[in-house]
């Protein structure tokens, strides 16, 4: 209800009331008194609890006015800040929608670039990680497996051109057997023939049975320089001069000396006699000339050379089959006597398969020396083998990550509900002008997400 309503009838009221109060003051001035006078007492009872009941009405209608007033302030200041608000967010609109046509701008941009880099990237990874790989490390594996071929298959050629000739050497070991028993015929023969001529100087014979023992070292299969080496000069421990007649190498920086020595004449006047009596005294004669020698050899103390590291014993080598023969027949301890004086006594016969024994034992030696340094080129090999193959596990570990990348980073572009295929198509739909379309694989997958 408007104020002015209630105000009106309010005042009207008052007016009248006080109008009759004058009244009724001059009628009691004048002494008048009437017979309405209680009707008008009445009246103004009424007129005045009248009175109250409007001012009441009227401090309520003020309330109610001071309310509605401050309820239309009220909503005036809302109006004004519902404008306020209005205007500034159409500002922001109009700020927004500048700020979409950039970004939408600015993420073709990325987009073009983005896909750009990432073809690079892809392209540069798997030629790097594939054709480099099919190519560079195909020859790099081809060049280290290719000598490791061809070792193996030398080291087969080898071990097998090895057991052929041992097969060959045993089948021709009775051959080189009879040959040797040819050898020591002729060389006693040779030896019978040259009797006569070596009866006189020492010197004479001792070149005589120096050259028979090079014959014998020819026959052997060792290599003269390499495996053996005549006339040795050294010192011993008494410090004096020493000069062997034959070093023989052996496997390990080893060595064996062999000096000859020759028992002729007594053995020849041994055969020349006719009686019994002069065959025994010849007999001891030839046995005391093999001892003497013995005793010599022992004295010159070969084995004890600076240079040398031998047995301690030494070979003495008779190059007399048959007087080799008579001696230790008829002196059975003759061995044991050299023996004590760290002599062996020799024949050509036992020192030829003595020298081919060593021969064999060098061809053996060298055999075990080639198979060892296969043996270590092969796990050399083998060693750059196992790091090639932990490079290629590199490679592969990278390779891998390399497409973990690139699934993470197709994951991005369109999985998800948050993915950036899906938020670009978004920008699309709010307007964004483009004479291109995404895809379809891309929206497919979009679609696939939405429906989930």
């Amino acid at each position: 209800m408007d104020f002015v309503t209630y105000l009106i009838p309010i005042l009207i009221l008052l007016v009248a009331i006080a109008i009759l109060f004058i009244l009724l003051k001059n009628q009691r001035g004048k002494g008048i008194v009437g017979a309405d006078t209680s009707d008008l007492e009445r009246q103004i009872t009424e007129l005045s609890f009248e009175k109250k009941h409007l001012e009441s009405r009227l401090e309520n209608a003020k309330e109610e006015f001071r309310l509605k007033q401050k309820r239309e302030n009220e909503l005036i200041d809302e109006k004004t800040e519902l404008s306020n608000q209005l205007s500034s967010a159409r500002t922001k609109l109009e700020n927004l929608e500048e700020q979409l046509a950039s970004e939408e701008k600015r993420l073709k941009e990325l987009q073009e670039k983005f896909n750009k880099d990432f073809q690079i990237l892809a392209n540069r990874i798997l030629k790097e990680n594939s054709d480099q790989f099919s190519k560079t490390h195909q020859k790099e594996l081809d060049d280290i497996l290719k000598p490791l071929r061809e070792k193996i298959k030398g080291f087969e050629e080898t071990v097998e051109k090895r057991y052929e000739n041992e097969q060959k050497e045993r089948i021709t070991l009775k051959t080189e057997i009879e040959n040797l028993l040819k050898l020591n015929n002729t060389l006693s023969d040779q030896a019978q023939n040259l009797t006569n001529a070596l009866k006189g100087e020492s010197k004479t014979r001792g070149n005589w049975g120096e050259l028979v023992l090079e014959r014998i070292l020819e026959s052997s299969g060792l290599i003269e320089g390499e495996e053996y080496v005549t006339q040795h000069s050294d010192t011993n421990q008494e410090n004096r001069r020493i000069q062997p007649d034959v070093i023989i190498k052996l496997p390990d920086e080893k060595h064996l000396i062999i000096d000859s020595k020759v028992s002729l004449v007594a053995y020849d006047q041994y055969i020349a006699a006719d009686e019994d009596k002069e065959k025994s005294t010849q007999l001891k004669l030839h046995l005391a000339s093999v001892k003497n020698h013995v005793s010599q050899l022992s004295e010159k103390n070969y084995q004890s050379g600076k240079k040398l590291n031998s047995p301690d014993f030494v070979l003495l080598f008779m190059p007399i089959e048959p007087a080799f023969s008579l001696a230790v027949q008829e002196d059975s301890q003759l061995y044991a006597y050299a023996w004590e004086r760290k002599v062996v006594i020799v024949s050509p016969t036992t020192l030829l398969a003595t020298l081919r024994t060593i021969a064999s034992v060098w061809k053996n030696e060298k055999f075990t020396r080639n198979v060892q340094e296969i043996q270590e080129k092969a796990g050399s090999l083998y060693d750059k083998f196992v790091g090639f193959l932990e490079d290629m596990q590199k490679i592969d570990r990278g390779l891998a990550s390399a497409r973990t990348a690139y699934d993470d980073a197709h994951n991005k572009l369109k999985e998800g509900r948050g993915n950036i295929v899906k938020r670009i198509e978004d920008i699309k739909s709010l307007g964004a002008s483009s004479k291109k379309e995404i895809p379809s694989e891309f929206k497919d997958e979009i679609d696939a997400d939405e429906s989930h």
